[in-house]
């Protein structure tokens, strides 16, 4: 193995943090091992006064980063995977994933216990389509209002009393030792979390076979399998993270992976749900079939529909 790497990332604190603690795996594998990162600024970094769905594209806090890996500049990226789209550019491969962080949604507040008990017209703040349908099914009465930034910006402005209540990945807060002083957490199984999100995923050049190979040492079976069951339902359903897909896949064992997916008007006037199990070898598969299955039961018209007006 060769003893430099380029890790690109993105500057945010988070971003930052996961590229770090990567870094220190390969310390730990091998100590001559020399590793940089290089801060690569994105759209989706640069663009913040506008949501994510309006924004548009696929890749938007990804792509310059993936071009700096395949000019050479970089030898992997670390990316959080629900931020990565499901088809990767020509020569570019997802050659690790690591052990998953929690997959949850935390619902922070300065002094609500939880969704239900927020007042009428509470505002709460998230970007994220798929956790607007979801909160809006539970409660049409709130005020979903946009919140982009860092995770510590986000922080910042519920604690500044800019909204009764925020939506964060409980991944984020855990990598970063954030709190807030009312914190709970969605159960995953009925408030269905992003596809990927809490994984990481380790991004390099397709034909670098001895770096996917060191890679190799990190990867965590159980979460590539959940990862790659997920992606398969986002794939089937030709969707972003910009649209309100969600996902949730789980092993009970080795051998058998149970998926759960919706997809959801953005109002939450309509979710469709729907579950399948099957063979953990056969993951990317059992999300394809599921992905079948949602469109066959209107998931094709809301998506049609969503995607056309963006």
């Amino acid at each position: 193995m060769r003893k430099k790497l380029v890790i690109a990332t993105r500057g945010s604190q988070l971003a930052l943090w996961q590229a770090n603690a990567v870094k220190d795996s390969f310390g730990a594998l091998d100590s001559s091992l020399k590793v940089s990162l290089e801060i690569i600024l994105t759209t989706g970094d640069i663009i913040q006064d506008v949501p994510l769905a309006r924004v548009g594209g696929k890749g938007i806090f990804v792509k310059e980063i993936e071009e700096e890996i395949l000019d050479g500049r970089a030898d992997l990226a670390v990316h959080s995977v629900k931020d990565v789209p499901v088809f990767l550019p020509d020569g570019l491969t997802l050659a690790c994933v690591p052990a998953r962080e929690d997959c949850r949604d935390a619902f922070l507040s300065v002094s609500h216990a939880g969704v239900a008990d927020l007042p009428p017209g509470a505002k709460v703040g998230t970007s994220s389509l798929r956790r607007q349908a979801q909160l809006l099914a539970l409660r049409p009465d709130l005020r979903v209002v946009p919140l982009r930034g860092n995770v510590d910006t986000r922080l910042r402005k519920l604690l500044e009393g800019a909204y009764d209540a925020i939506i964060m990945a409980a991944a984020a807060l855990r990598r970063l030792h954030l709190d807030a002083p009312v914190v709970t957490f969605f159960d995953a199984d009925s408030f269905l979390p992003a596809v990927g999100q809490g994984a990481l995923g380790i991004e390099c050049r397709a034909d670098d076979s001895e770096l996917s190979d060191f890679l190799k040492k990190l990867e965590d079976r159980p979460s590539r399998l959940c990862v790659e069951a997920e992606r398969g339902l986002l794939a089937g359903l030709d969707g972003g993270c910009q649209v309100p897909v969600a996902c949730h896949a789980r092993l009970s064992d080795e051998n058998t992976l149970h998926l759960k997916a919706l997809v959801a008007e953005t109002d939450g006037s309509r979710i469709l749900r729907e579950k399948k199990s099957g063979p953990a070898a056969a993951a990317r598969a059992l999300g394809l079939q599921l992905a079948d299955t949602l469109l066959g039961n209107g998931a094709r018209e809301i998506l049609e529909r969503l995607t056309g007006a963006q």
